[in-house]
C-alpha cells in the first residue's frame, strides 16, 4: 500500500541540486518523488518495503540532509503557546546575513586598494592579503562546500564556477605574493593591456574578495525569499479559536480548544470565533463565513444548522456540538490545501545554474588546454600559468552575481514605489507565460463592504426621511446590513434620533420606536406576516429586480404601511472595470472566480466587463477549478483577498494578493497589491515581465563579456588584472541596465 509522505531537503544551492536529488530517489524501487527547490520540500511516494529511513539514507548519501515532516497541526489546537504560530529563525538566512556583512566590510578596503594608487601605501598587498583571506575562506565556504560535494558526484553548477575563480584569483596572488616578487616593498598594480606581462606580479585579491561578496548577496537575496514558504500555513492555523467555553455538567469552562473531542457541546458568544465545526443545538445568530466563503452577507444559523470553525458569531449566544476537531475540520483541510499547492510548485529553474551546467566544464577544459599548449609552445612556465588564470578569471562570474540581484532589487524597489510587493525571482519567472487571470469577487473587483446603493420610496415619502427613521432604528443593530444603512443615514444627518423598545428577530428584521413612531425594517414577508404591514405592489417590482440582481432588499414601514425599500449590496471598486480592460490589453483572459451567488457573481460580471463566470464555489473547489484551467493548458494568475482565496493562490502558477485582504492570502501569494487597488494587477504583471527580461538581458551580457574576452585570454594577449576590468565593467553594464527599471511607470498611480 503506497504512502504518501514530505521530507525536508537541506544543503540544496540550486536547481540542479533538487533535480538531482529527485532523480536519485526516483531510481529507487517503489517510490515516486518530487523535489522542489523553492520550498526545499520532497513529496515521496513510498511503495511496499521502502521505510523513511531509506528516503533519508539516500538523500544523504547524495550529499545533502533530509528529515521528514510532521503534517500540519489542526488549526488552533495549542494555539495557547505563540511560539507554535510565530514564523521561527531562520538559521540559514542569519548565518548568510552575517557572512555577507562581514565579507562587505572587509572586500571594500582590499578593492580601494587595487583600483586607486593613490592608496597603494607600502606593503599595502600584505594589508590586503590580510583582509581578503576570511572572505575567500570563510565568506565564499559555502560556496567551495557545495563545489566539493558537486564535484564527488560529477556535477557542475554555479557554485562549481564561483569557488574555480575565487580559489584560482586567490592562490595565483599567493604564488605572486611568496614567489613573484608582487609582495616586495613598494609593489604597485601595473599591467599592459597586450603583450608580454610579468604575471608573477600581479595579485588578484579584488576579484576573489568582490565575485564572492555579489554570489553572497544574490545567494542571500533567494534565501530570504524562500524562508516566508511556511508562513501561510502559520497564518492558517494562527486563525483558529485560542480557547473555548465547554459545557461541563451544565456549567462553562474554558479550556485550550485543542482539548476540544467530538460531542462535545461549547459556548460561543457574540463576537467570538468559533472553535471548530459543528451543529447549533441551541440559539440563532448571524454569522459570517466571508473568509470561507467570500460572501459579504453573514448567514443566519439556528438549532440545527452546521456551523465551521474560525468563523466568527456576529449575533446572539450559540451553544453548538462539535462533529469535527483538529486536523478534521475544514479550516485545517484549507491548510493542508495550501501546504500541497506550494509543494506541487515546479522548482525555480536559474538560467546561470542551467548555462553553467556546460559553460563551467568547458571553461576548465579550455583553461587546461591554454596551460598545456603554452608550456608545450613556450617552455615558459610561469607565462602558461598566467594565461589559464586569465581564462579562469575572465569566465568567473562576477557580473552573474548582480545579473539577476540588481534587477530584482530595483524592480522590486519601483513595485513597491508603486504598491506592490514581488516576493522573488521565481514570481517574475511565473508571469512570463500567463494567459488567463482568475479574480476572486469580494473584496477584490468589489470593496468587500456592504453599502446602501439606492432608496426607493412610495409616493409623497421623502427618501430622506426613509433614511433618518430607518437609520436610527438599525444604528442599534449589530448586524452588517443594519449597520450599513445607519453608516448612509449618518452621512445624510449629523445626529440621529434614539430609539427605544428596539427588538430583533434574527435574520428577519428589527422594530422600535423612533421619536413616537413604530418603525420597522426587514423582509417584506416577515413584515406582512409579523405585523401585518401593507405591501406596495410598486415596492415589490423594485425589490424583485434589486433580488434578481443578488443585491440586498430591507423593507421600511411605519404606521402599518410599507413606505420604502432600501437596497444594499457589495458595490464594484471605481477602478474595477479600467482594471479588467489592461489585463486584457497585456494578454489576459479574466475569469471570475467566488463564493458568492450566481446573480450577484453575474451582475457584478456583466458591469466590470468578465464573460466567463463561476459562481457558489468553496474553497477547495477554487483550487479545484484552478488546476482545470491549467489541465487545460493555462497559465493560471489568480487574484484574490481572503482565507477561502489562500489555497487557489497557491495553486495558480501567479497568485496575487490584494493588501487589504487576510495575512494568510498574502502569505499565499507571490504579488500583493498594497493599495487594494485592482489596476495594480496589470502594473505587477506588466513590471514583473520587465524585470525578468532585463534579468536575461544582465545574463546574457555577463557571459558576452566573459566569451568574448576567453579567446584574447588564451591567446596570451589579456593581462589577468584586464580580465578582471572586462568583469568591472560587464558588472557596470549589468547595474546600469537593472537601473532604468526606476523609470517604469504603473497606470495604477
Amino acid at each position: 500500500m503506497s504512502q504518501l509522505l514530505e521530507f525536508h531537503v537541506g544543503g540544496m544551492t540550486c536547481a540542479s541540486c533538487a533535480a538531482r536529488v529527485e532523480k536519485k530517489l526516483n531510481r529507487m524501487d517503489n517510490v515516486t518523488a518530487e523535489v522542489n527547490y523553492a520550498t526545499e520540500l520532497a513529496r515521496v511516494t513510498l511503495g511496499d518495503g521502502v521505510a523513511e529511513g531509506d528516503i533519508v539514507a539516500t538523500v544523504e548519501a547524495t550529499g545533502y540532509t533530509a528529515e521528514p515532516v510532521a503534517p500540519p497541526a489542526s488549526a488552533g489546537a495549542d494555539s495557547d503557546e505563540p511560539e507554535d504560530i510565530a514564523a521561527p529563525a531562520n538559521p540559514e538566512l542569519v548565518a548568510l546575513r552575517q557572512r555577507l556583512l562581514i565579507s562587505t566590510v572587509l572586500t571594500v578596503p582590499v578593492v580601494l586598494m587595487a583600483m586607486v594608487p593613490a592608496l597603494q601605501f607600502a606593503n599595502w598587498q600584505w594589508a590586503s592579503l590580510t583582509l581578503a583571506s576570511p572572505v575567500v575562506v570563510w565568506g565564499a565556504w559555502p560556496f567551495h562546500r557545495a563545489a566539493w560535494v558537486n564535484a564527488r558526484h560529477g556535477a557542475a553548477t554555479m557554485d562549481t564556477l564561483i569557488s574555480i575563480g575565487v580559489s584560482a584569483a586567490y592562490l595565483w596572488s599567493l604564488y605572486a605574493l611568496f614567489f613573484g616578487g608582487a609582495g616586495e616593498p613598494g609593489m604597485t598594480m601595473q599591467f599592459e593591456l597586450f603583450g608580454a606581462h610579468d604575471g608573477g606580479q600581479s595579485i588578484y585579491l579584488e576579484v576573489a574578495s568582490a565575485v564572492t561578496v555579489f554570489i553572497l548577496l544574490g545567494r542571500y537575496l533567494e534565501v530570504r525569499a524562500k524562508s516566508a514558504s511556511g508562513a501561510a500555513l502559520r497564518a492558517l492555523l494562527g486563525m483558529g479559536a485560542k480557547d473555548v467555553a465547554i459545557l461541563r455538567e451544565g456549567a462553562e469552562v474554558r479550556h485550550p480548544v485543542g482539548e476540544l473531542v467530538v460531542g462535545d457541546l461549547f459556548v460561543v458568544r457574540p463576537g467570538e470565533k468559533i472553535a471548530t465545526d459543528g451543529v447549533v443545538t441551541e440559539g440563532a445568530s448571524a454569522v459570517d463565513t466571508s473568509m470561507l466563503t467570500g460572501e459579504p452577507v453573514p448567514v443566519e444559523v439556528g438549532i440545527g444548522d452546521a456551523v465551521v470553525g474560525a468563523t466568527v458569531n456576529a449575533g446572539g449566544r450559540l451553544v453548538i456540538e462539535a462533529t469535527r476537531v483538529g486536523a478534521d475540520t475544514q479550516l485545517a483541510q484549507i491548510a493542508r490545501l495550501v501546504s500541497d499547492a506550494q509543494s506541487g510548485k515546479a522548482p525555480v529553474q536559474r538560467l546561470a545554474d542551467r548555462i553553467s551546467g556546460v559553460f563551467v566544464p568547458v571553461v576548465l577544459l579550455l583553461s587546461l588546454a591554454t596551460l598545456a599548449g603554452w608550456w608545450l609552445l613556450t617552455g615558459d612556465v610561469q607565462a602558461a600559468f598566467t594565461a589559464a588564470v586569465a581564462v579562469l578569471i575572465i569566465a568567473c562570474p562576477c557580473a552573474l552575481g548582480l545579473a539577476t540581484p540588481t534587477a530584482l532589487l530595483v524592480g522590486t524597489g519601483r513595485a513597491a514605489q508603486l504598491g506592490i510587493l514581488i516576493k522573488g525571482p521565481q514570481t517574475l519567472e511565473s508571469t512570463r507565460q500567463v494567459d488567463t487571470i482568475v479574480l476572486d469577487k469580494t473584496g477584490t473587483v468589489t470593496s468587500g463592504r456592504m453599502t446602501v446603493v439606492a432608496v426607493v420610496a412610495v409616493q409623497g415619502t421623502d427618501p430622506d426621511e426613509v433614511r433618518r427613521l430607518a437609520g436610527a432604528l438599525e444604528d442599534a443593530s449589530e448586524h452588517p446590513v443594519g449597520r450599513a444603512i445607519a453608516d448612509d443615514a449618518r452621512l445624510h444627518f449629523d445626529h440621529l434620533p434614539p430609539v427605544t423598545d428596539f427588538r430583533s428577530s434574527q435574520g428577519r428584521g428589527v422594530t422600535g420606536m423612533v421619536e413616537g413612531t413604530a418603525v420597522a425594517a426587514g423582509r417584506a414577508s416577515w413584515l406582512a406576516d409579523e405585523w401585518a404591514v401593507v405591501p406596495d405592489t410598486a415596492l415589490l417590482a423594485a425589490a424583485e429586480r434589486a433580488e434578481a440582481e443578488g443585491r440586498t432588499v430591507i423593507t421600511v414601514a411605519w404606521d402599518g404601511l410599507a413606505r420604502a425599500i432600501i437596497v444594499v449590496s457589495d458595490v464594484v471598486k471605481p477602478t474595477s472595470a479600467q482594471a479588467i480592460a489592461e489585463l486584457g490589453d497585456l494578454g489576459l483572459t479574466p475569469v471570475l472566480l467566488t463564493g458568492d451567488n450566481s446573480r450577484a457573481a453575474q451582475a457584478v460580471a456583466a458591469e466590470v466587463g468578465i464573460t466567463k463566470v463561476i459562481a457558489e464555489v468553496l474553497p477547495w473547489d477554487k483550487v479545484a477549478q484552478v488546476r482545470s484551467l491549467q489541465e487545460q493548458g493555462k497559465v493560471v494568475a489568480m487574484v484574490g483577498d481572503g482565507v477561502n482565496d489562500a489555497a487557489a493562490l497557491a495553486q495558480a502558477d501567479l497568485g496575487i494578493a490584494m493588501g487589504t485582504g487576510t495575512d494568510v492570502a498574502i502569505e499565499a501569494s507571490d504579488l500583493t497589491l498594497v493599495s487594494g487597488d485592482l489596476r495594480a494587477a496589470g502594473d505587477a504583471v506588466a513590471l514583473s515581465r520587465r524585470t525578468l527580461r532585463t534579468i536575461k538581458g544582465n545574463l546574457f551580457w555577463a557571459f558576452a563579456y566573459n566569451v568574448a574576452a576567453i579567446p584574447l585570454a588564451m591567446s596570451g594577449m589579456l593581462n589577468p588584472l584586464l580580465a578582471g576590468a572586462a568583469m568591472a565593467f560587464s558588472s557596470v553594464f549589468v547595474v546600469t541596465n537593472s537601473l532604468r527599471l526606476r523609470r517604469f511607470k504603473g497606470r495604477a498611480a
